[in-house]
Formats: structure tokens, sequence, C-alpha cells
């Protein structure tokens, strides 16, 4: 059963490219975290409010997490490397659409929805590939493949920021030239993605007994929705993302209108965030695989506690202290992008992973939007994003009652 060759290697060896391939995918998929540097010139270009400058972004994050959940359900029948070539062609054509917008409603039905839809069905086969290539270094293998998600700003930030400052391009054709450039690698780098066969495993490595307390009990969606823990996982998740994804969508912004930092350093630590978004990822897998889902999801509560607390007595020429927060909110939200589906698997099993975490996904969803009414209301309400902070600290608090009241794996 351990003969198995890949890329032409062993399979223990030639299973990372698997996930080197996931990184770069990740990395196209992920741009989305790049959108505040599109905000502003937006909300310019289009003459539109702060909360209406942020609806493609929600928009993007909505349909996104609900074409995870559409995925997980035609992942069986497709096999993964069809549905991530679907999603990458619907991917890089929501963007390029985006560059024919002439209203914010526009650009939320093109990079919003097509946009959003495409990385929905696309994020979830590299995950379901390395989880079944690395069933005994899980929560490392999912957390290295989405690094690339969290990373991607380091790379799209920047250069979506140099091609809006062009003159000659601005940031409409911006979106045709990205979405152009998503489209071709995400389908090539999807071609060889397949699962192991059926009963392989890593030479020397025996499943561990413990295991028949959480993965080995493999529920359904029925099953998985009838225990606490999916409760847990669920409000876990929404706190954590919300957190996060409200800082990602005004990260340049904040820079920009309260801390005083100029436009283009602003972009640049945008994408120096990113780098701790996708380290977020494999640490916190790793911390799940080590300590447990609820300890990983305590500690992430109380950096967004510190953060929000921080920002809150931030102000003008406060760079540091924006860098140190902001870096926080990054981090968590790419550690909750390992420990839920990390827990997913462990708690409820590898048979049904996939349509199991496309319904937890729905919770980044809600996250997405709660965090972008909370951040444009704020703004238009109060005139300062720094009231947003407000509700992140209170809602870390309950994260941290919650993580420890619920999450924890099902009994038998």
């Amino acid at each position: 059963m351990n003969n198995e060759k890949v890329f032409g290697m062993t399979a223990e060896s030639g299973r990372w490219i698997f996930i080197v391939l996931g990184f770069v995918i990740n990395i196209c998929l992920g741009s989305v975290y790049a959108y505040s540097v599109f905000a502003k010139p937006v909300r310019s270009l289009l003459n539109a409010t702060a909360t209406e400058a942020g609806l493609p972004f929600m928009v993007f994050l909505a349909f996104f997490a609900f074409f995870v959940f559409v995925g997980g359900q035609l992942l069986a029948k497709l096999g993964p490397k069809k549905l991530g070539i679907l999603g990458g062609v619907i991917l890089g054509a929501g963007w390029m659409l985006a560059s024919q917008s002439t209203s914010i409603t526009m650009l939320a039905i093109s990079y919003g929805a097509i946009g959003g839809g495409g990385v929905g069905l696309a994020y979830g086969v590299p995950l379901a590939v390395s989880g079944r290539w690395f069933p005994d270094k899980r929560g490392l293998a999912l957390g290295l493949t989405l690094a690339g998600f969290g990373g991607s700003p380091f790379v799209s930030a920047n250069v979506a920021a140099a091609l809006i400052k062009n003159p000659a391009i601005g940031p409409m054709m911006t979106f045709l030239y990205l979405g152009l450039a998503f489209l071709i690698v995400v389908c090539l780098c999807f071609i060889p993605f397949r699962y192991p066969r059926d009963g392989w495993k890593p030479a020397g490595w025996t499943p561990p007994a413990a295991a028949a307390s959480g993965g080995a009990l493999d529920l359904n969606i029925s099953g998985m929705t009838k225990t606490p823990a999916f409760y847990g996982i669920f409000l876990c998740y929404i706190i954590g993302c919300l957190a996060g994804l409200m800082a990602i969508g005004i990260s340049s912004p904040v820079a920009q209108e309260i801390i005083k930092i100029d436009a283009a350093t602003a972009a640049m630590l945008v994408g120096v965030f990113a780098i701790f978004n996708g380290a977020g990822r494999p640490i916190f897998g790793v911390l799940t695989d080590k300590m447990s889902p609820r300890g990983a999801a305590i500690i992430t509560y109380v950096i967004i506690l510190l953060c929000s607390l921080g920002m809150l007595t931030a102000g003008e020429g406060s760079v540091t202290l924006y860098v140190i927060c902001f870096i926080g909110f990054w981090l968590c939200l790419g550690g909750w992008l390992a420990i839920a589906p990390t827990a997913t698997n462990t708690f409820f099993g590898v048979k049904n992973y996939a349509k199991n975490y496309g319904l937890i996904f729905i919770a980044y969803g809600i996250g997405a939007i709660l965090g972008g009414i909370i951040a444009g209301q704020a703004k238009d309400t109060f005139g300062s994003y720094a009231v947003a902070f407000y509700p992140t600290a209170g809602l870390a608090i309950v994260g941290i009652i919650v993580a420890f009241l619920l999450l924890k794996p099902p009994k038998r």
C-alpha cells in the first residue's frame, strides 16, 4: 500500500509538492485581503461612502464562504482537479469583469459575487488534498497550504498599489491585469491535483489510538450539527474572523486617516501584515496539534483583546502601536483559518471533511459581513474607524468563554 509514487518520487517526499502548489494557489485566492489598497481609490473614483466602498469586500467574503460549502458538496462529484480549475476560471472572470465597473453595485457583483464564488469553489480543494496526503501532520500541512492565502497581500497589495498608482492603469485596469494572472496560475497549478488511493498511509506511521475519540467518529453534517462542539467551532470562528477581517478591510484607511501614514507606506505595511497572517496558519496549526483547538482559540482571543485595547488608545504618530496591533489582528485571522479546519478534521473525522468544513466555513462569511458593517458604520456614524475596536474587544471576551465551554471533542 505504501509504494505509491507522487511526481516521480516516493509519496512521503512527493506529497510536499501538493503543499507548494496549494501555497501558490492560495496566494492568488487570498488576494482579497489586499482590498484595503483598493478601498480609498474606489471610494474616490465611484464617489462612495466608507460603508459603500466596503461593500464589494463584504460581498466577496460572503460569497466566498457560501461557495466553500457548495464546493464541499461538488468535490466528490467533480474531483479536486476539475473543481479547482472551475474555481480558477470563475475567479479570474470576476476580477476581469470588475475592471468594467462604473458603480459600487457592479463592482460588488463582478469582483464580489463572481470573484468570491470562484475563490469559494477552489478554496477547499488544496485543504482536502493536503489533509488526505498528511494524516500524520494534518495541522502543519493545512497551515502551510493556507499560509499562501494569508501571505497573499505581501505580493498582491504591493503589486496592486504600484499598478493603481500608475496613471495609465489606475484601480479598474488593475482588476483586469490581476484577474488574468490569477486565472492562468490557478488553473495550471490545479492540473496535477489528486487524492492518494484508498488505504494509503505514510510509511512507518500508525494512526494513534487516541484518534478513536475524535477523528474516527467520522460524523456527517447531520451528526456534526447535533454536537456542542459544532456550535463551539461555529461561534468561535465567527468572532475570530469578525475581528480579523474587519481589521484587514480597514488596515490601509486606518493607517492613513488615524495614524497619518502616507498611502505608499500603508500599502507596504499591509504586505508586512500579510506575512504574519500567512505565518499564523502554520503557527496555530501546530499549536492546535500540540495543545488543542480550545487552547489555541483562547490564545487568539487574548491577542485580539489586547490589540483592540491598543487601537483604542492610538492616534496620530502612533506608528509602532498601530503596527503591533494590526500584526496581532492579521496573525489571529491566519490562526483561525488553521484552527477551524484542523478542529473540524479532528472532532468530526476525515471522511466527510469537505462537506462538514464547508458548513462551518459559513461562519467566516458571517464574520466578514458583521466586521464590514461595524467598520463602515463606525466611520460613517462616528467619523472614525477607531470606534470599531470597542465591539472587537467585547467579542474577544465572549470568545474566551465560548471556547472554554464548548470547544472540545464530541462524546460518542
